[in-house]
Formats: structure tokens, C-alpha cells, sequence
């Protein structure tokens, strides 16, 4: 009797291609995808009291450091805007893009056991990394809106304008930028844990070279065109001015985040797929 041949559900290759991304394998292991957003959004304030409202009360308190510090104290200009609304925009902005630099800098280290166990599309960690923290972006997006609506019917200037329709590109502008800075980095980390200590630090400094805490009209001449050449300072503006009237929108330095973002992206998704071969002989 003849032996029927083997059907096999799975064949894995070996990557022959730089810039094979394996998209489609991503989306076939799209609930899998859905899995880690949930894991990653749980796990973080399980066994917590207040559990996802510590989103809320870290803004809240961050906005409340800035104001007493930057606003009272050292008594740094808004651009017209009230102080917490100002430094709230700021912070909503750059803590979602930041926490999904962080976060996705360590997939390697942080997953080496399950990378090492079972086959799956990897890439599909630092992913879900960027979609979980949609929901805290999201949270501590209807806070800001509440402030808007307080400040707005006691008289202050919030002027939102057609801007507004770019929102989901700033979106995926800081998505995209977050994600593909950090796969470089925990790419890079799997040979040097050096960067894991200087990732924080270093995300905390670019901060104080973005317009979160001051505005753009603050600086001019050579130092105003250096804060502009952060591919953040454009995202950051841009929300500002889409949400509160205040800021500088420009088509030219949104398009050149743009670009900025699409060329990080790319590079850390082939240096991704590059390392993930070889990376359990490191890590």
C-alpha cells in the first residue's frame, strides 16, 4: 500500500531576501497580533487599584509638575494657551510616541524565552507593543478633551481648525517613528545591553529638545531651525495647532517627519528581520 505523502500546515525558510518583510505573514497571525495587545494592555496595571485610570493620573500629575515648574515657577511662555492645557497637549503627545520607543527597544531581551519555544512572526510583538498603547493614548486623549471643554466655556482661547483631519497621520506618524526607532534598538541590543540604560535617558533628553514644554516661537534663528530638525517638533506642533490654534503647522517639515518616519520604519524592519535569525546565539 502506498504511503501518502506528508501535508505540512507550516514551512518555514530561511530569509534569502533583505527586504522580505513578511506583511502578509503578520496578518495571517493577526490573532495571535490581537493576543499580545491584550496581554500587554493587562499586564501592565494588573493587581493595581486604579488599574487603567493610572493612565489618567499620570498625565494628570505630569501636568500639574509642569505647570507648578515650567509654568509658575521658571514661567516659560504658552503662546497665549492655558498652562496645563499647553503642557497636557504636549505630554499626550510625546508619551504615546515615547512609551512605544521604550517598549518595542527591549522585544528581543524581554521575549527571548518565547522566541526561542515556538514559531511565530516576531515582528508581530513590537507591533501589538505599538497597538496597546493606542488604548492609553486614547485614555489620556478624552482627559485632554475634557480640558478643552472646561477651558472653552470659561472664556480661554481653544480654536480648533480643518487641521484636525491630519490627526490619524500624526498618529501614524508617531506610531510608525516609535516602532521603527525602537526594533533598531533592540536589534542593536541584542549584541550591546549598553543601550537598554541609555534608552530612557536619552528618550528624556530628545524631550526637552521637542516642543512639549515650551513653545516653538520661544527660540529663533539657528536654534529654532536645530529643535525643527527633530522629526517630533512637526508631530508635536502640528497637534497643538489642529487641537488648540496654537504652534507652527508646516506642509514642509510635516512631510520631512514624514519621510523621516518611513525611512526609520524601513531600515528597522530589515535590521529586525536580519537579527531575528541568528539573535538566541546572543541574547
Amino acid at each position: 500500500m502506498a504511503q501518502e505523502p506528508d501535508v505540512w500546515t507550516e514551512v518555514i525558510k530561511p530569509q534569502t531576501n533583505w527586504f522580505n518583510f513578511h506583511l502578509k505573514e503578520v496578518w495571517r497571525y493577526r490573532d495571535l497580533l490581537m493576543l499580545f495587545v491584550r496581554r500587554d494592555f493587562v499586564s501592565v496595571y494588573k493587581q493595581t487599584i486604579l488599574g487603567p485610570l493610572w493612565y489618567l493620573v499620570q498625565a494628570l500629575l505630569t501636568t500639574i509638575t509642569y505647570t507648578i515648574i515650567f509654568g509658575r515657577v521658571a514661567k516659560l511662555p504658552t503662546d497665549g494657551i492655558p498652562q496645563s492645557l499647553f503642557y497636557m497637549a504636549g505630554i499626550v503627545c510625546w508619551g504615546y510616541f515615547s512609551t512605544c520607543l521604550t517598549k518595542t527597544s527591549n522585544t528581543f531581551v524581554n521575549n527571548a524565552g518565547i522566541f526561542g519555544k515556538v514559531y511565530f512572526p516576531r515582528l508581530t510583538v513590537p507591533v501589538s507593543i505599538v497597538i496597546s498603547n493606542l488604548v492609553s493614548f486614547g485614555i489620556q486623549l478624552l482627559m485632554f478633551f475634557g480640558f478643552m471643554v472646561y477651558f472653552y466655556f470659561q472664556g480661554m482661547p481653544v480654536r480648533l481648525n480643518t487641521t484636525l483631519f491630519l490627526f490619524p497621520l500624526l498618529i501614524l506618524l508617531m506610531a510608525g517613528m516609535g516602532l521603527g526607532l525602537g526594533i533598531i534598538i533592540s536589534s542593536l541590543t541584542t549584541k550591546y545591553r549598553d543601550l537598554q540604560y541609555l534608552v530612557t535617558f536619552a528618550v528624556q533628553l530628545l524631550m526637552y529638545a521637542t516642543p512639549v514644554i515650551f513653545p516653538l516661537s520661544f527660540f529663533g534663528g539657528t536654534l529654532r531651525t536645530l529643535v525643527l530638525l527633530n522629526p517630533m517638533t512637526s508631530i508635536v506642533e502640528s497637534f497643538k495647532y489642529a487641537f488648540l490654534g496654537s504652534g507652527t503647522f508646516s506642509w514642509l517639515y510635516l512631510g520631512y517627519s514624514a519621510a523621516f518616519t518611513l525611512v526609520v520604519l524601513l531600515a528597522g524592519i530589515v535590521l529586525f528581520n536580519r537579527i531575528e535569525r541568528n539573535f538566541m546565539d546572543t541574547v
